[in-house]
């Protein structure tokens, strides 16, 4: 797979978890994403996709180098009497000029992980967020090549 930067899962604006298989370099002297801006980022362009545009789902945004794509399902917390929005997200490096079947491509090899999450985390509660950290290994050790 092309440059695999980071791949990770947020949930009512916060990253639950997720994994940076390679740094994202800089060219200027700015300090490091705060990880909250990053799932209140997701969250608000994944709320504002969906009132805006009648329910849909953004798939992804484009960078001149980077591409950040977005899987949205769904799962039940503990907290609440419906299931809610969730969201899997990853950002690679952008290099191939066809975006719509890579995307396509990678969001059909990170289907399982979306899966393996919602069978884990089902009905629990999302504000312990330590809990989330042994699933970290899975997003790590997952084949996407």
């Amino acid at each position: 797979m092309k440059e695999l930067y980071e791949i990770g899962i947020v949930f009512r604006g916060f990253v639950l978890v997720s994994h940076v298989f390679k740094k994202i370099e800089k060219k200027d002297s700015l300090k490091n994403t705060d990880k909250d801006l990053r799932g209140a980022f997701i969250s608000a362009i994944n709320i504002f996709a969906k009132n805006a545009f009648n329910n849909l789902s953004l798939e992804y945004l484009e960078s001149n180098n980077i591409l950040f794509i977005f899987n949205a399902f769904e799962i039940h917390a503990s907290d609440s009497n419906q299931k809610e929005t969730i969201i899997l997200y990853g950002l690679i490096d952008k290099k191939k000029k066809d975006t719509d079947k890579f995307v396509k491509k990678f969001l059909q090899k990170i289907e399982p992980i979306s899966l393996l999450f919602i069978s884990r985390y089902n009905n629990k509660d999302f504000s312990e967020l330590n809990q989330f950290e042994p699933f970290q290994n899975e997003i790590k050790e997952f084949p996407y090549a």
